[in-house]
């Protein structure tokens, strides 16, 4: 194991107690009252879903790992907005896969929706960064609903540790109830522009795409009662648009 792999490995679990230590933290079960059965949200499954999401990658293949994950309303730029599933079907994977390690994660309330940055690199030595969104499903896996990204000229430099935050509860609401939210799920259109949030609204994430193809990704979060953006990535119009 890499030393990057080991520094991730043990992110995650650090991550994990963290969120089980917090009173509002952690993908826990309550032993009674009200919001008995219900789910928080945990960034530690994030990071999870992302490592998980790149050892397919390396050993599946890169696109079959991206199909394999997609959300059904999954959305990736090309740079324009596409279906996901449609364009990766069929798609062969190239000799070698891009490598991606997450570095920050931000997570909803009730835990039904995530967003992840890191880094990438290719195997032809280019570096850049992406960020990706996650919905859990009602199995309790999540899936990829956005990825996008951009190269950069240097590579994102690395954190000491990862960051994981979990979006402020709505008051009188605790995390959602999992045999509810197949029908509170509202799934982002494929357009030039697009926005997703969480079952209880505590995390939504948006995107603009200019006639040039050029787009801005963000986040918001809850904080202090109201959504705060807490990520916003910006990416110029491709070469020669």
């Amino acid at each position: 194991m890499t030393r990057l792999a080991t520094k991730l490995a043990g992110a995650v679990a650090c991550l994990a107690l963290a969120a089980c230590a917090g009173g509002q933290s952690g993908r826990q079960r309550l032993p009674r009252g009200p919001l008995r059965d219900a789910t928080f949200g945990s960034p530690g499954a994030i990071v999870a879903a992302e490592l998980a999401f790149n050892r397919l990658a390396r050993e599946k293949g890169q696109w079959t790992a991206f199909r394999e994950t997609a959300d059904k309303d999954a959305v990736m730029f090309v740079p324009q907005p596409v279906d996901a599933r449609e364009w990766l079907k069929g798609r062969e994977n190239p000799p070698a896969p891009v490598s991606w390690q997450p570095y920050e994660t931000w997570v909803s309330c009730d835990g039904t929706l995530g967003a992840s940055k890191g880094a990438w690199q290719r195997p032809d030595g280019s570096v850049g960064y992406f960020t990706t969104v996650w919905r859990r499903q009602r199995s309790g896996e999540y899936r990829w609903v956005l990825d996008q990204g951009d190269d950069l000229a240097a590579p994102l430099p690395a954190p000491e540790m990862l960051a994981g935050q979990i979006a402020e509860c709505p008051p009188g609401r605790g995390p959602a109830d999992l045999r509810q939210r197949d029908s509170e799920q509202k799934n982002p259109q494929v357009a030039m522009d697009g926005t997703g949030r969480s079952d209880d609204g505590t995390l939504e994430y948006t995107w603009q795409t200019a006639p040039d193809l050029s787009r801005t990704v963000t986040v918001r979060m809850r904080k202090g009662g109201e959504l705060r953006e807490v990520m916003r990535s910006s990416v110029a119009a491709p070469a020669g648009s």
